[in-house]
């Protein structure tokens, strides 16, 4: 394909309709929003925003065990950064490696039970501080509207 039909294709790709970015727009907004209230929160924490992001991460199946380099590709983190947070979780105890059997050079990482305990702490924080966001929302409002994130959720996952 020429690199002029290769960039048409690609600016058609851009051409969101209006209510399409305005959704996008809308969950950057909320994110930045909920970003900056979970770091007040959690700052000064035993469980600071990245150690509550990776135990949250770990505690969705904490029997399965983990690599530096999955939990970036995850997340779509930077692997150091990932390394840096791993590391302070690994010497409080949140977390405990095991030799890759599978490649000599990394370790499997696992969740432990402190690390449980320490992510159930944090997340009771930010549970009660973000109950007063849904006051008045009836159940069925907050199920469909949790259906449509998940939704998007799973299409974005799939799609990068």
């Amino acid at each position: 394909m020429s690199a002029t039909k290769e960039n048409e294709k690609y600016d058609r790709k851009m051409e969101l309709p209006s209510s399409d970015f305005r959704i996008v727009n809308w969950i950057g907004i909320i994110s930045q929003l909920t970003d900056t209230k979970m770091r007040q929160l959690l700052d000064g924490t035993d469980v600071p925003p990245p150690q509550f992001i990776l135990l949250n991460h770990f505690t969705h199946q904490p029997d399965e065990g983990r690599t530096v380099s999955g939990i970036a590709w995850a997340l779509q983190q930077p692997q150091p950064g990932i390394t840096k947070t791993v590391a302070k979780m690994l010497k409080k105890g949140f977390l405990r490696a095991e030799d890759n059997p599978a490649d000599g050079r990394s370790k499997i990482l696992y969740i432990t039970k402190s690390g449980t305990q320490a992510h159930a702490k944090a997340k009771e924080r930010l549970e009660i501080a973000f109950a007063d966001t849904f006051e008045g929302w009836r159940e069925w409002e907050k199920k469909d509207f949790f259906g449509f994130l998940d939704r998007l959720k799973t299409s974005l996952d799939e799609s990068r």
